[in-house]
């Protein structure tokens, strides 16, 4: 196992000797198909209770409700006049109106097309969904699409408390299925061979040890953040999937320790041409005890803009990495 990161007075590090992109250290021998399909298996199989993330908390409007199609069901979410979320169907009990285009006057949502009003109760069979609000993302519990034992609650990672950090969520969607999502963030060798204008000096130092009942399953990774030129954040991250759908990245050492990027998996349902549409929810709860924080958090809304640029940079090549993979797994094509 390598050094860990050391904690440094400043966050960041010099390089001493950049290798460039063609002579870093292969990693596709130590990539085998068969640890991250078993990581992937093992992902799979595990609870969600049927819960599925609808988008940011900060997303909620006063006036407008959230809305998303989850594996081709209509979903509306807003707060009623507690301030309480409610959930349901985003079509119209009347004529089938697309709630999703509707006001939220006072706390009930009024259809556009002739009036209903809908207060988040039953009526009409329009039944109300189950909701939730982690404080930075929200959920809705969909029985029938999961098709599991239901939880009351979502399957949660270990995060830093949301009012003591810096918060910002990036969505993006693919032509693929959500376990082609989970699959590339269970891949952590591609990182700086991909993505070498974010990581460099990339290397697995531990990985699953397999389905043995109370094995570690988890992916250690010592990796280097790019900012400019030679300067780098060295931190040591930790990939576990809590659920089906989940990948969480959690900093143990270095810079922002109990710092957590969460990638949410959210299936759409199926585009024109019949091709599987997946959201991707990438959710940064970034901490740190360092004094200089507290001027972070409260440049939030300047710098949240920045975290979604990075994020969209990075996944507009990891996307296209799952699109790859679902369109080799759907010609029969894949390896292995």
């Amino acid at each position: 196992m390598s050094p860990r990161p050391a904690r440094r007075r400043l966050p960041l590090s010099l390089r001493r000797r950049p290798v460039p992109w063609e002579r870093q250290r292969p990693t596709w021998r130590e990539a085998k198909p068969a640890v991250i399909a078993q990581a992937l298996k093992r992902a799979t199989a595990r609870p969600s209770g049927n819960w599925y993330v609808v988008g940011a908390t900060r997303a909620l409007r006063a006036d407008r409700p959230l809305a998303r199609a989850v594996a081709g069901q209509e979903v509306v979410v807003w707060r009623g006049p507690d301030g309480r979320l409610r959930a349901g169907p985003g079509v119209c009990p009347h004529l089938g109106a697309p709630l999703a285009d509707s006001p939220v006057r006072c706390g009930t949502l009024v259809c556009h097309w002739h009036g209903l009003a809908l207060d988040g109760d039953s009526f009409a069979g329009w039944e109300p969904l189950p909701v939730h609000d982690d404080g930075v993302l929200v959920w809705v519990r969909l029985d029938a699409v999961g098709g599991e034992p239901p939880l009351d609650a979502p399957v949660l990672p270990e995060r830093p408390d949301p009012a003591r950090s810096l918060t910002a969520v990036y969505e993006g969607i693919g032509r693929c299925e959500p376990e082609d999502v989970v699959a590339n963030r269970l891949d952590p060798w591609h990182g700086a061979w991909y993505h070498p204008y974010s990581f460099v000096d990339l290397k697995v130092v531990d990985e699953p040890d397999g389905p043995e009942p109370g094995g570690d399953d988890s992916f250690t990774v010592d990796v280097s953040f790019k900012v400019a030129g030679r300067l780098v954040v060295p931190v040591r991250a930790v990939f576990t999937a809590p659920e089906p759908r989940t990948v969480v990245m959690h900093i143990t050492e270095g810079e922002g320790v109990g710092s957590v990027v969460e990638t949410h998996a959210t299936p759409l349902g199926p585009d024109p041409q019949g091709r599987p549409r997946t959201v991707v929810t990438e959710a940064v709860v970034a901490a740190s005890d360092r004094p200089g924080f507290g001027l972070a958090r409260r440049a939030a809304p300047l710098l949240r803009p920045l975290v979604r640029t990075a994020a969209a940079r990075l996944w507009r090549d990891d996307l296209a990495y799952a699109e790859r993979r679902r369109e080799l797994r759907s010609t029969g094509r894949f390896p292995g």
